[in-house]
């Protein structure tokens, strides 16, 4: 046996030498100018583990790199708004020379203005102007003038909860914004971690069918070995030749799905599809039992989409009292004081002054604009309630689903193994079996097949436990505590 598998190496490894040798002798080609670089034949193959592989995919994933690219401008906004009640100074100036029929002359103005609104709805606006003629006839002149002025809101506009309900909205927003990143790192922190172990399910598998097709080729000596005794007909060897063929094809398949389970992962960490990359995680599990009142408790508190919902609530509330605020009457305090200063060619100069106090109304009638707003904001309150109760409904539902699934995976699992052990020692006693003459072929290529349907189930049974356990995690919210993970925000 060990000769005819050292002879089949030994052909497997010439051609692919030959190739190689040949390859160096060759340019590159089209399709590697074109942008596809070359792999050199002696490229290390990299090791990943699944903590690397996590590792790889928050430092280069496209969508996390695009969701911090957002964050930038979502924070700027808050500033913005949080800059409501910080003094606003504008400064503004002209310049121009006009002639009329009498005389020509030269004007220039500054005029630097500052503005502030209070936490309460008050409005301060403080300016002062400078005005500057050069006249040819009437000589040079100039005033100058200081005025101060405060409007405090008694209705519309009025009140703490009105005038900082812009900050209120916009903080909310940041908080939103902040979950939608946990969101996204979280869900491709999920999708990794589901293509890590698909490639190593498919690098399990190639496993399985290369011991598969072993085994296949094992049973060809033993039939050969039986014919030349007599104990066997030649035509039952086509069985098993059947069987060898079979697996062969098998074979090929797994290698085409490790391909295709590498290049979906290398894609989700944004690394070049030629990278030659393997999973060397050991599957092992360990059971993990999870009471659902407490893990519904769990997910009410850090799940981002039930918390983006509780947000989206109180940012309705908030349009509906800015809208309800915005149908009352503009009913304001006003007051101010104002100096300006003339001097003219003769050095005469003059001192004025004034101040105002009073109340202004503004009332509007027959716009029903506003109204609009309100019954808009309504509905809205109305409708965030509805999607609530059906958030909070849908978390329950995704919780329960997902710890009764984490246990019936696990439960699988365990029948799983013991049916693999089971199928192995059964394959074992039937091979001992044929060697005495006591089984046929037949009868061991079947439970031949009945092993290999217990290692797939096996190891799908594993990796779908796996997987269950990352589906918790994004389910509750848990993701980023349970793999130490801090959004760098």
């Amino acid at each position: 046996m060990r000769s005819v598998y050292a002879l089949f190496v030994f052909l497997l490894i010439v051609p692919v030498m030959a190739l190689a040798w040949t390859d160096k002798q060759m340019h590159l080609s089209q399709a590697n100018r074109q942008g596809q670089p070359s792999i050199p034949l002696n490229t290390q193959t990299i090791e990943l583990t699944l903590s690397d592989t996590i590792y790889l995919g928050l430092r280069d994933n496209r969508s996390i790199r695009s969701a911090y690219l957002d964050r930038i401008a979502q924070k700027f906004n808050l500033r913005v708004a949080e800059d409501r009640f910080t003094p606003k100074l504008m400064l503004s100036g002209s310049y121009f020379s006009n002639q009329n029929q009498g005389d020509s002359y030269r004007q220039g103005n500054v005029t630097p203005a500052t503005t502030l609104l209070t936490p309460y709805g008050t409005r301060v606006s403080l300016g002062w102007t400078y005005r500057h003629t050069e006249a040819d006839q009437a000589g040079a002149s100039s005033n100058d003038g200081a005025n101060i002025s405060l409007i405090q809101p008694l209705l519309r506009g009025a009140g703490k909860e009105i005038a900082t309900a812009p900050v209120n909205f916009a903080r909310l927003s940041e908080q939103a914004n902040r979950l939608n990143l946990k969101s996204t790192v979280s869900q491709t922190i999920t999708q990794v971690i589901a293509s890590y172990y698909t490639l190593l399910q498919a690098q399990e598998q190639l496993k399985i069918s290369k011991e598969s097709l072993d085994r296949a080729r094992q049973l060809i000596e033993v039939n050969q070995a039986m014919i030349v005794a007599g104990r066997m007909a030649e035509f039952e060897i086509v069985q098993t030749e059947a069987e060898v063929a079979s697996q062969e094809l098998a074979y090929e398949e797994a290698l085409n799905e490790v391909d295709t389970a590498r290049l979906a992962l290398l894609q989700l960490l944004a690394l070049s599809l030629n990278t030659p990359i393997i999973a060397t995680e050991s599957l092992k599990a360990s059971q993990v039992n999870v009471n659902a009142a407490q893990a519904l408790l769990q997910a009410e508190a850090s799940q981002p989409t039930y918390l983006s919902q509780l947000i989206a609530s109180e940012q309705a509330s908030i349009n509906l009292k800015v809208a309800k605020n915005d149908r009352l009457w503009d009913v304001s305090l006003v007051g101010g004081v104002s100096q300006i200063n003339n001097h003219n060619a003769l050095n005469d100069s003059e001192r004025t002054w004034e101040n105002y106090i009073g109340v202004q109304i503004e009332i509007p009638i027959g716009d029903l604009s506003t109204r609009l707003a309100e019954v808009q904001a309504q509905a809205n309150v109305s409708n965030q309630k509805i999607q609530l109760a059906e958030a909070r409904q849908q978390l329950e539902r995704d919780v329960t689903n997902a710890v009764r699934n984490i246990g019936t995976r696990w439960r699988q699992y365990t029948i799983a193994q013991r049916a693999l052990d089971l199928s192995r020692r059964k394959l074992e006693i039937e091979r001992e079996k044929l060697t005495v003459g006591r089984s046929s072929n037949f009868q061991v290529l079947s439970f031949e097949n009945d092993l290999r349907n217990a290692e797939h189930a096996r190891l799908n049974a594993l990796i779908s436990y796996l997987n269950a356990q990352a589906e918790l995690d994004q389910t509750l919210g848990t993701t980023l505590q349970s793999w130490d993970i801090v959004l760098n925000d």
